[in-house]
């Protein structure tokens, strides 16, 4: 991928650059390395979101990372547009985060839950009741998606009305009390990917005329609700936002991406957050440099990452902190095979979504190879 030189970020960054083994403190959380475990939908949650003994062996093998932050959570029965996806909105899914973060701590690592509501990306079958899914404007997502009864299209959502959206911002609230209950060291709102809080941010999927409606600072009002909201129950400083300016699946679109997502940048700096997670598609018409300089807090940059543009971001001052995705998925000591360069597993795809141990905990460290006599080569 293009990495901006130094000279270009370095200035507009205005902090000291560091390297990607080295440690950075998000507000009260130190983490000793800057490699993050992006969050990804593993769909082994049960049946009715219940977090699994199986999920709490996964993040503890990863939690070499700096950091962890969760696949979505949902906060809410309204916010599900998936099968088998965690929630943590009763008790029962509380008590299984807590032995997912105990798991996680007693292995010497942090970690975020990253807190979801789909929106319009679900359908009736996954609704309570059959009810349709709500969004900003009733438009539906494109596509189609998996339920009971096999693949769906997206159906056109049912619009919130202006006194309804409150009651979403306290189920935000909500399932950051819950997160605080369970041990998370943070949070972070998913507000990218096309999911609900995305769906307010684009005016290609919010066609509002009400506050929340229109103008950017109109659209981006949902947002920040949410982050006030959050904070009041941990602190700014333990509230990371993540946002993807380019993503253009399930039919988003904005007619001036720079406008809106400098702003919303603006707007999250004066909440002094842990960080703004972006997701960097680079092969769009996109002022980066903008969005970096824009948002004045600890930045954290995903998207087609490996060991040495993550470097090169980092010591440019390009970036804080780099995410991980599908590379954490084979390689749970990715934080080692990156220190030793060492070479990577690849990951089965037909086990990412659903199942059960293998293609989730089944894959090998290098203490683990060496033990087998599996001979390790560089490759990183």
């Amino acid at each position: 991928m293009t990495i901006d030189t130094p000279d270009t970020i370095s200035a507009a960054a205005g902090r000291a650059a560091g390297t990607l083994l080295s440690p950075v403190r998000l507000g009260p959380v130190t983490l000793p390395n800057r490699i993050v475990m992006a969050p990804m939908t593993r769909s082994r949650a049960d049946a009715v979101g219940n977090p699994t003994a199986m999920m709490a062996d996964y993040y503890r093998q990863r939690a070499s990372a700096g950091l962890i932050i969760t696949e979505g959570v949902v906060i809410a029965p309204q916010g599900k547009g998936y099968p088998n996806t965690p929630g943590i909105f009763t008790g029962e899914q509380l008590a299984g985060w807590r032995r997912v973060v105990e798991a996680v701590h007693g292995a010497g690592g942090r970690i975020f839950a990253q807190l979801w509501h789909v929106g319009r990306v679900s359908h009736p079958l996954l609704q309570p009741e059959g009810a349709l899914p709500v969004a900003p404007s009733a438009l539906a997502a494109s596509g189609e998606l998996y339920t009971s009864e096999g693949m769906k299209s997206y159906v056109a959502p049912r619009a919130l009305g202006t006194g309804e959206i409150p009651g979403i911002v306290g189920q935000f609230r909500q399932a950051a009390v819950h997160a605080r209950q369970a041990g998370f060291d943070g949070v972070e709102l998913h507000a990218a990917n096309g999911y609900l809080i995305d769906q307010f941010l684009r005016d290609g999927s919010n066609q509002r005329t009400d506050r929340y409606g229109g103008s950017v600072e109109n659209r981006a009002r949902f947002l920040l609700e949410v982050v006030d909201a959050v904070s009041g129950v941990y602190g700014t400083d333990r509230v990371g936002v993540r946002l993807s300016p380019l993503f253009s699946m399930l039919g988003m679109h904005d007619s001036a991406p720079d406008t809106t997502f400098h702003h919303t940048a603006a707007a999250l700096s004066e909440f002094n957050l842990a960080y703004l997670h972006v997701v960097e598609q680079r092969s769009g018409a996109f002022d980066w440099r903008g969005l970096r300089s824009a948002f004045r807090g600890s930045y954290m940059a995903n998207g087609g990452y490996d060991r040495d543009s993550a470097e090169t971001a980092i010591r440019s001052a390009q970036a804080d902190l780099v995410s991980f995705g599908t590379p954490y998925i084979a390689n749970p000591d990715l934080t080692e095979r990156f220190r030793r360069r060492a070479s990577l597993s690849v990951g089965n795809r037909a086990t990412y979504y659903g199942g059960g141990a293998p293609g989730y905990t089944d894959y090998t460290t290098l203490e683990m190879d060496a033990i087998a006599g599996v001979a390790v080569s560089a490759g990183v």
